[in-house]
């Protein structure tokens, strides 16, 4: 273990980080699978319970220390706002899962960055020039492209709840902004933790399949790789750049391509991977972009 710690510190900080962003993408690809393949029964909105569930757990002895610091709040109307916007985007995007071939699901689900700049516009009233907005324009036409064949294919319907799910994840985000100014983070994901819980029980309880002892060891499994996913995306981010880490995100296109032809003999068309490249390509440079401005510049550059 000292030999492996020594050589993970002389490591550059961009290789450090991109090694935890491909952990992320790994057990976040096997997280769909496991969803894809309970899907046929247990629901989306009964797997984001299970999902809530193990998030609460693992929050609850850090809650327990600080009750009163971990729920201080002035505003309990945005965070019901935000909890409620995140429970739905997970019940859609797990959906979209369940039904789409993981590729297409994966790639619409990158959309969400597509989404934070026209919240960033109108919500948090960020200058946003003609740049981003062309590239944002351009990656909701690969998402459109992706549309086309999926409703030939019948799976509609999913596609548009990825879009949405996407849509409310990006809100989500846009909301942690706006509270991050006058709350702290462990107060922000203690009332995620609880509020995603107690929301997503009355779906639950609609959909409720008491599951076996096998079903319920790879529900919980679900679950765990969902927070796990979130330890090392935020640890891959913390090592290295934004700028870098970001597109090695996408690598999770990858191995879902993979696992989908493995275990569910999904091959995507060369439509939808037209319309994936083009959404990869347009948030990549949304992503680069955005760095580029949060870098010291004259303030005639700052809104390109």
């Amino acid at each position: 273990m000292t030999n492996l710690s020594a050589a993970y510190s002389r490591l550059q900080r961009n290789t450090r980080g991109a090694l935890w962003m491909l952990l992320s993408a790994a057990t976040f690809t096997l997280m769909t699978m496991l969803i894809k393949y309970l899907g046929g029964d247990y629901s989306a909105a009964l797997q984001t319970f299970y999902r809530n569930a193990a998030g609460l757990a693992v929050m609850l002895p850090l809650i327990a220390r600080n009750p009163g610091q971990a729920f201080r709040t002035t505003r309990p109307g945005l965070l019901l706002f935000r909890a409620t916007a995140g429970t739905l985007g997970m019940i859609l995007g797990f959906y979209a899962y369940q039904k789409m071939p993981l590729a297409d699901a994966n790639a619409l689900s990158f959309t969400r960055t597509l989404w934070l700049v026209p919240l960033a516009m109108f919500v948090l009233k960020e200058p946003v020039g003609p740049r981003r907005v062309a590239a944002t324009a351009i990656g909701f036409l690969g998402a459109l492209l992706m549309l086309q064949p999926s409703s030939v294919g019948g799976v509609g319907w999913p596609a548009a709840a990825a879009l949405l799910g996407a849509f409310l994840v990006a809100l989500t985000v846009t909301g942690m902004k706006v509270m991050t100014r006058d709350h702290t983070t462990m107060a922000l994901m203690s009332w995620s933790a609880v509020l995603g819980f107690l929301l997503s029980i009355p779906g639950a309880i609609l959909n409720w399949h008491t599951p076996s002892l096998p079903d319920l060891a790879l529900l919980s499994c679900m679950g765990i790789l969902g927070l796990v996913t979130q330890v090392f995306y935020i640890k891959g981010m913390t090592e290295g750049d934004a700028a870098v880490m970001a597109p090695i995100d996408y690598t999770r296109l990858v191995f879902a391509i993979l696992l989908g032809f493995a275990l569910f003999g999904e091959v995507p068309n060369g439509v939808t991977m037209l319309g994936a490249s083009i959404i990869i390509g347009s948030t990549i440079y949304i992503t680069w972009r955005e760095a580029q401005l949060g870098k010291p510049k004259p303030a005639a550059q700052r809104a390109e």
